[in-house]
């Protein structure tokens, strides 16, 4: 069964938790700064950074963002032990809704193509690949973290 997930926008006060879920989550790599893609996302769509919490604790955040022709979504976790309870559907859901409500006609999503558990999970809740490429190119480079 799955718990009841109690969605809201991210505050300040959340940043330690956060960042420590992505680590255990494995989402931060040495080249990005995930204090300072935190730091980006308050200035830009704040609203769109959501954590969900079961029991007052946090458990899974998700950013997003709308540009007004795609949403697309980033560093959505879910709490290793909290893995596998319909947590990270719940919060792809309250994600979807707020793209919603601002018009988003459809949503982008990048993953590692190694990363098979999250493939199957986004297939499972209706996602399919596009027939695209993504590529990349750091207008800003973060000194490395540790």
């Amino acid at each position: 069964m799955s718990p009841k997930l109690a969605v809201r926008a991210f505050v300040e006060t959340d940043e330690n938790a956060v960042v420590e879920l992505w680590q255990a989550c494995d989402l931060t790599r040495p080249w990005n700064d995930p204090r300072r893609d935190v730091a980006r996302k308050l200035k830009v769509q704040r609203e769109l950074f959501l954590v969900g919490l079961v029991d007052n604790a946090l458990v899974a955040p998700a950013m997003a963002g709308y540009d007004g022709h795609r949403g697309w979504v980033n560093y959505l976790a879910v709490h290793p032990d909290q893995q596998g309870r319909g947590i990270g559907a719940q919060m792809m859901e309250a994600v979807e809704q707020s793209l919603l409500a601002l018009g988003c006609p459809k949503v982008n999503l990048q993953m590692r193509s190694s990363n098979e558990n999250v493939r199957r999970f986004y297939q499972a809740i209706g996602y399919v690949q596009d027939d695209v490429v993504s590529y990349g190119k750091r207008l800003i480079t973060d000194p490395p973290t540790t």
